[in-house]
């Protein structure tokens, strides 16, 4: 990986569920990319290589039990190609949106090799005791 994907941005989703990225996180998509359920309750957005990487670690999690075969088949059924357009809009399935929360500001973060895409205010709620952790160990 040259860069990868980091920073934070705040987008708004449009009326038809629609959100652009920020230029600085469209490279490597191509026009495509992958659009899945993530931790936290926020969603992922994949390049081609890191989504056909993410599909392999969970083919290999399916082999390990039924549990975790679950889990695959979850996963695998709530991801969607999606377009990135020229101008970096994407759009997001209804029931996506949903899963993350998303209606109105939308919280686009970098994470290493893939796009997060946060309702703001859920962010705040999973990340912010970490970055106060964080912010307490720089300056400490």
């Amino acid at each position: 990986m040259v860069a990868g994907f980091y920073g934070t941005y705040e987008h708004t989703l449009d009326d038809k569920g629609r959100v652009i990225l920020p230029a600085k996180m469209r490279h490597g998509f191509d026009g495509k990319a992958f659009l899945t359920q993530y931790l936290d309750g926020c969603l992922a957005l994949w390049d081609p290589e890191a989504f056909d990487e993410q599909m392999e670690a969970m083919r290999q999690r399916a082999s390990t039990g039924r549990s975790e075969r679950n889990l695959a088949r979850v996963w695998a059924s709530k991801s969607h190609e999606v377009e990135v357009a020229s101008n970096g809009r994407v759009a997001i399935p209804a029931h996506l949106r949903e899963y993350a929360g998303l209606e109105g500001d939308v919280l686009i973060t970098g994470f290493f090799d893939h796009v997060e895409l946060w309702n703001p205010a859920r962010w705040e709620e999973k990340v912010q005791p970490e970055e106060l952790r964080l912010t307490e160990g720089l300056d400490g």
